[in-house]
């Protein structure tokens, strides 16, 4: 027959004649009454008498009429923002429910109750409520067949959109129209007209309301739904013979909850018992339904605010219904957390999962992550973590990732099989419609060795999760033609077929980083909170290392740090350290991390007093200096106090001495002052290096003594204010022709200010608009690093500030520190994968080197670099309007150094003036001949220190420790008397058999050490 209607005309047809037959869901309607809002009486459409903060409302006892299924009759509510609803039954019985956009009609389990409700005027992602309301406060009596052929109808005539063209197209479009012919609707104006539907309401707004009464559907009428109902379910299945289902997906439920992000951590909490409480009650009434929840700090949480409901949690686990995945302590940033900071993450996310349901995960679960240092697989591992779900990797703008299934190897060589969905909703909350469905299987890259995809469906961001109509769905589909094959399955489950499946089919490998092309700007937003974030990780590592000291060396057993670590964890989330939070996250944040600090400096404190008590002797004055790295070090401290040895200096007293400091160890010094710095009005000078500045404030030269070598091509430490004006997402993008527009800001006067000592410095003040820029270049008597001490008065906003570095050095790539190791990258723009590595992460340092020499960029609390020819780059600070108007103002103080060396950069220190810029020496005043007491000894091939902490479960300490530069050999530990090497053990401390006898290339080891 020839088609009358185009296809468009088709489709809108059919939504209207489906929304016409949705009016009559509703049979019957009864209010419920008796309302007060914090105790105070308020009527039914009444506004909240005050908006701000969480307010409790409450409904007296209502009974559902007694001539209502109760099967069929549902509570409706809109109280005027998201609320935790408690419906306290007569029997005592509390069930609790979530209360949003997408959840508000729910199920009753009995005729009669009371509610209370904790609401705020406020939406899933925070906005304000416009005019909050107790809008809706009702039973419903529902028409269960409408629903469902409602349902049926929506999901055939998106599929009919979705696959224009294809055959089945308009058969399916036929079965539609064939359905609604065989409805017998009423007619009658009586009854038809109180049905008021969207299209008839906006005809009547004049009209004070509808003076037909809203009857309910006739018997005759009811009858020919449910017959409608199974013709269309049966000619679906006979069409669906015809075009069968292409790709298969597993569904699991899902509800992405972000610790914190447009809404305070607070209001995160409440989020997570509004979600956890509306997804048990789905579970319960669904049984084929399955669904999996991350972060073990929300479960935590849940031990000291909702037990029940947890106990609840506990009994869905043990049943294999609900699923916690992950393993780590929340869904962190991967780029910036140092590899200790990720170590934690995972082995205390372990044993939460571990102590509170009895099982550890090899699942980690990270969709929102803004790209993956290449040091995960190997940590993952580490910790029993053999498979991944990711996203947002397909977020990238210009090179499509080319794979959805692959194994990714990290730069040990240790390997992940990762399962990455290609965003059918745009994002990471799946739906289950005929898009979503048929989108997730298009944009599997890898069909051939991936049967099957993963779909977690749910409303997430702002909490929520699935709703009832998602089971429905995926229930009815399975009756459709084309799309997908679909089941709910655990996530365990999903994997297991994945890993099975992978071992017989040749699935690609993904080397290195997988670089997000897309959100640069988090690498600087919200420097403040970074700064103190690599201060808190660094200073904990210490206290650790300083308590497990004293312990190895006769005191006693040191104190788990593990609640410092927590709090450090939960702000590694990856909307608070990448700075796209709102601005009363990061009131929080910073005194947080703050008090991390001053905690673990009382640690460090006492474990010093109690080293200098015992290593102290007879004798003259001297200093206890304590290293507690695995390089050795140079002798260089700071103080607010006088040092034995020391001068004044523009920041307290300093010492540069001659003597260097064994790794791990503890000495009884008494220096020997390194010859004083040469200082004019523009240079500085000492044994190593000669720098002078032009008057423009940047470097004119930094001739290197030691191999008679100048080290800058140009001007260095520029610095550049781009304007910084993203298209979208201030807080997270940086545009790639960012330098198009910007200014160099150059210095307004410059001064000496320490002169004559063993640490010489120059400052130079630069204004730009409103804000201030004022450096110390300094430079150490027993040193080749040049430090720029910076603190920033700022108050200009969508500004991008740099220091830039062209450096005399030829290479085709540069090196960056990442989590216990370091990535390479290139330094030109050949390919298009290239070009978009305009800002990557580093950690400590960047360096640019070419046989013989090189010269690396530290910094002790900045993370977005470029190396681009022979420029080195570093970002200091960006100030963008959003989600935080205030992001970046203010006062910010930090250090970033430049460090020639002759040689490649792991024979040269560079490792240990990173961290000596980061963590500087301990010291305490002491007495006695000067000595030297290894903490532990370490000898064979170079090593990175990760940690000496007390073990988190069996007995003693753990040391870690990991190859930085890609080399191998062999290791010797020897612990101090009394103590023996018991062993190696994985991430989670379980004891492992030795995997070789020498440290390979990047491996991270540890060892428990034990009391003799």
């Amino acid at each position: 027959m020839h088609r009358l209607l185009p296809h468009p005309q088709q489709l809108a047809r059919a939504r209207r004649r489906r929304g016409e037959v949705a009016v009559w869901r509703i049979r019957s309607r009864s209010p419920i009454g008796d309302w007060t809002f914090d105790d105070t009486p308020i009527a039914r459409g009444a506004a909240w008498p005050d908006p701000e903060g969480v307010h409790t409302f409450r409904a007296g006892r209502f009974e559902v009429p007694a001539d209502w299924p109760l099967a069929d009759t549902r509570l409706a509510l809109d109280v005027g923002g998201e609320a935790l609803l408690t419906i306290a039954y007569d029997d005592g019985t509390r069930l609790p429910l979530g209360v949003s956009p997408n959840h508000f009609e729910f199920p009753l389990d009995q005729r009669a109750a009371a509610l209370e409700i904790e609401a705020v005027a406020r939406g899933p992602f925070w906005a304000p409520t416009p005019d909050p309301r107790l809008r809706r406060a009702e039973l419903i009596w529902i028409e269960p067949a409408i629903d469902a052929l409602v349902q049926r109808f929506s999901l055939a005539i998106d599929l009919a959109a979705e696959i224009e063209g294809h055959e089945a197209c308009e058969p399916l479009l036929a079965l539609v129209e064939g359905a609604m012919a065989r409805m017998r609707l009423p007619t009658a104006t009586e009854t038809v007209a109180g049905r008021e539907s969207r299209h008839t309401q906006s005809y009547e707004r004049a009209r004070a309301g509808n003076p037909f009464p809203a009857l309910p559907l006739p018997d005759d009428a009811r009858a020919s739904v449910l017959e409608a109902d199974a013709w269309l379910t049966a000619e679906l299945k006979a069409l669906q013979k015809r075009f069968p289902p292409q790709g298969a997906v597993s569904l699991v439920g899902h509800a992405h909850i972000d610790t914190a992000w447009l809404w305070p951590i607070e209001e995160t909490r409440r989020k997570v018992r509004r979600t956890f409480a509306t997804v048990a009650d789905l579970l319960r009434r669904h049984p084929q339904f399955r669904f999996a929840q991350s972060f073990a700090e929300y479960y935590r949480e849940l031990e000291d605010e909702d037990p029940a409901l947890l106990a609840e949690i506990k009994t869905l686990v043990a049943a294999a219904r609900w699923e916690p995945v992950g393993g780590l302590w929340v869904e962190p940033d991967i780029n910036m957390p140092s590899g200790e900071g990720l170590v934690r993450q995972a082995l205390y996310g372990q044993r939460a999962f571990e102590r509170l349901f009895g099982q550890r995960h090899r699942n980690a679960w990270l969709p929102d992550t803004f790209g993956f240092s290449p040091a995960l697989p190997q940590i993952l591992a580490g910790a029993g973590i053999a498979t991944l779900f990711t996203v947002k990797i397909g977020w990238s703008e210009r090179n499509t990732f080319p794979h959805s299934r692959f194994w990714w190897e990290g730069i040990d060589g240790s390997k992940l099989l990762v399962q990455q969905m290609i965003q059918p909703e745009d994002n990471y909350n799946g739906m289950v419609t005929p898009a979503s469905l048929l989108r997730v299987w298009r944009n599997n890259a890898d069909k051939a060795v991936a049967s099957e995809v993963l779909l977690p469906i749910g409303f997430g961001d702002g909490g929520g999760g699935p709703t009832p109509e998602m089971v429905a769905a995926q229930a009815a589909l399975a009756d459709f033609p084309v799309i997908p094959q679909t089941r709910f399955a655990p996530v365990r489950d999903y994997f297991d077929r994945a890993e099975a499946e992978a071992a017989e089919t040749d699935v690609a490998t993904w080397v290195g980083e997988l670089y997000l092309e897309y959100h640069r700007g988090v690498l600087t937003s919200q420097g403040r909170t970074k700064r103190l974030h690599r201060q808190a990780e660094r200073d904990l590592v210490a206290a650790e290392t300083l308590a497990s000291a004293v312990h190895l060396l006769g005191g006693p057993a040191p104190a788990s740090l593990e609640p410092l670590w927590r709090t450090v964890m939960i702000n590694q989330f990856h909307d608070i350290l990448p700075g796209s939070s709102i601005a009363e996250v990061y009131a929080r944040t910073e005194p947080e991390l703050a008090g991390v600090i001053a905690e673990a400096a009382k640690v460090s404190a006492a474990a010093l007093d109690a080293l200098a008590e015992k290593l102290s002797g007879a004798g003259e004055p001297a200093l206890l200096v304590v290293n507690p790295d695995a390089s050795p070090r140079p002798l260089r401290l700071t103080s607010d106090q006088q040092i034995l040895g020391g001068q004044a200096a523009a920041d307290g007293y300093v010492l540069a001495a001659a003597e260097t400091v064994a790794p791990l160890s503890a000495a009884i010094v008494r220096p020997t002052p390194a010859p004083p710095v040469q200082v004019t009005a523009r240079s500085l000078e000492n044994l190593f290096l000669r720098l002078e500045l032009a008057d423009d404030g940047t470097i004119a030269s930094l001739f290197d003594k030691r191999v008679g070598r100048e080290a800058m091509d140009g001007r260095g430490n520029q610095i550049w204010a781009w304007r910084d004006v993203p298209r979208v997402y201030d807080a997270w993008e940086l545009e790639g022709d960012y330098r198009r527009a910007g200014e160099e800001v150059l210095a307004s006067s410059i001064e000496v200010v320490e002169a004559g000592g063993q640490r010489g410095a120059l400052k130079i003040t630069r204004r730009f608009g409103a804000s201030t820029i004022v450096q110390s270049v300094r430079l150490w008597a027993n040193s080749a690093r040049v430090d720029f001490a910076t603190k920033l008065d700022w108050h200009d906003r969508r500004i991008l500030l740099k220091a830039h570095f062209p450096l005399a050095i030829r290479s085709d790539h540069a090196t960056f520190e990442c989590a216990y190791g370091v990535q390479r990258r290139p330094t030109h723009r050949n390919t298009s994968w290239d070009a978009t590595k305009f800002e990557v992460a580093a950690h400590r340092f960047a360096d640019l080197s070419e046989p013989g020499y090189g010269v690396a960029l530290l910094n002790n609390g900045r993370y977005g670099h470029e190396a681009l020819g022979n420029e080195l780059s570093l970002s200091l600070l960006r100030s963008p309007v959003a989600p935080d108007r205030l992001a970046d103002e203010g006062a910010h103080d930090f250090t970033y150094a430049l460090l020639p060396h002759a040689g490649a950069w792991w024979d040269t220190g560079v490792l240990a003036e990173a961290e000596d810029l980061n963590r500087p020496l301990f010291h305490r005043p002491a007495t006695g001949a000067p000595s030297s007491t290894p903490i532990v000894g370490l000898s064979g091939a170079r090593m990175g220190f990760g940690a000496l902490k007390p073990a988190a479960g069996g007995e003693g300490l753990i040391l870690r420790l990991y190859e930085p530069a890609g080399a191998r050999g062999p290791v010797e530990i020897t612990p101090p008397a009394g103590w023996r090497v018991a062993g190696e053990t994985n991430l989670l401390e379980d004891a492992v058999e030795p995997p070789s006898p020498q440290i390979r290339p990047f491996e991270i080891r540890s060892w428990r050490l034990l009391r003799a």
